[in-house]
């Protein structure tokens, strides 16, 4: 039988409803046997369905015609089920006519054009931040920031669009680790992990230089000993972060990337020089609070000061000879690593990555195995934040 037909013969069967004449404007509860007209021109509208007997019916009519505009939601009652399933339903179909017959206990209400309601989720998805090597090093960069939440993301970039995900489904979550820093008279440093929520993906950021070429990454990382200006910074990844601070010459490294500017030059000439500043990173209140990740770390010092990090987690570059004082990028900010100054023995890493989610706090967050997590309320939301680790996470 075409799906028209059985439509059609829904419809029929519904002329012998008793109709509420009054219009629904508001949430209200459904009673069987009856329809209702519902109007959703000013908001959506949430119809809890009743406990169900084998074979009644509820009708609902959009009478403005704007389904598609503000959706009908169907929600079960206690146990309840919709589809077979406990999770809501809507319609967002203009001029619809929803016929809904209870079937059983196994299968609930069910009807056409009807769908599983999406949870309208914010995120924010910060990769590890790159390491940075020893003696005269360039800032690592900060990882690639994305967020649907605010008014830019990282790179300079609009911000993104929320995900409208599914109870009962499973979506993954990566924690980028910060990269690891190398003792090293010539080479780069590690580049950090990437991080991910579901179809999200933020790029590590790119390792510090000692002598040649910055890394490419979610922000770029620094030159470091230039002393030429022919060397090349590494690069942001577009909509992510900024690339490292260019090589104009000085012999000490430049600031790595970050999400909101890039990496700052190194200065002074041949002897002293002063190390680069880290690019900025960008502040998100998507926890409630306004907090700065994906900071760039600051460039190592030639017989003078290290650049300073950028805000969000990046390091400080090392200063004076041999002191070891460079700075790890900060933990869960994607902050880069600082560069190590002249004939310093130990390489900083970046700093790890943080996935937040904001989402009604109407529903929960299932957090798997594998991850570190925690969720806290904000108002009328949620906000589950990720540490650590890689896993799936489900909505109920």
């Amino acid at each position: 039988m075409s799906q028209t037909k059985i439509k059609k013969e829904l419809i029929d069967a519904s002329f012998g409803t008793d109709w509420d004449s009054t219009i629904k404007t508001a949430n209200f509860t459904a009673e069987a046997g009856k329809g209702y007209f519902v109007n959703t021109t000013s908001a959506e509208i949430t119809v809890t369905l009743p406990i169900g007997t084998v074979g009644t019916e509820i009708v609902i009519q959009d009478y403005a015609g704007t389904f598609a505009t503000n959706k009908i939601i169907l929600a079960a009652n206690g146990s309840e089920k919709i589809q077979g399933a406990t999770e809501n339903y809507a319609c967002i179909i203009n001029n619809a006519t929803v016929a809904l017959i209870y079937q059983d206990v196994t299968k609930g209400w069910t009807s056409q054009d009807i769908a599983p309601t999406s949870i309208d989720t914010d995120y924010l998805v910060v990769a590890g931040g790159a390491g940075a090597t020893s003696d005269i090093s360039g800032g690592g960069g900060a990882g690639g920031l994305r967020t649907s939440y605010g008014s830019s993301s990282g790179g300079g970039a609009d911000v993104e669009t929320s995900l409208g995900l599914l109870a009962a489904t499973n979506y993954t979550v990566t924690v980028g680790a910060g990269g690891a820093g190398v003792v090293s008279s010539g080479g780069s440093a590690l580049n950090g992990s990437n991080s991910v929520f579901s179809t999200i993906t933020s790029i590590g950021g790119g390792g510090g230089h000692r002598v040649g070429n910055g890394a490419a990454g979610g922000s770029g990382g620094g030159v470091g000993r230039g002393n030429s200006g022919s060397y090349t910074p590494g690069s942001g990844t577009a909509d992510q972060g900024y690339a490292g601070g260019p090589d104009t010459g000085a012999v000490a490294g430049t600031g790595g990337g970050g999400a909101s500017a890039v990496g700052g030059n190194s200065s002074g000439g041949s002897n002293p020089s002063q190390g680069g500043v880290g690019g900025a990173g960008l502040a998100v209140s998507i926890t409630g609070s306004s907090v700065t990740y994906a900071g760039g770390g600051g460039g190592g010092g030639y017989y003078s000061t290290g650049g300073s990090g950028g805000s969000g987690g990046g390091g400080t570059g090392g200063t004076g000879n041999a002191q070891n004082n460079a700075a790890n990028g900060t933990p869960n900010t994607g902050g880069g690593a600082g560069g190590g100054e002249q004939n310093s023995t130990v390489a900083r890493s970046g700093g790890s990555g943080v996935v937040i989610i904001r989402y009604p706090n109407t529903h929960a967050v299932t957090i798997g195995s594998g991850l570190t997590g925690s969720t806290s309320t904000d108002g009328t939301y949620k906000v589950t934040t990720f540490t650590a680790g890689t896993g799936n996470i489900s909505f109920s």
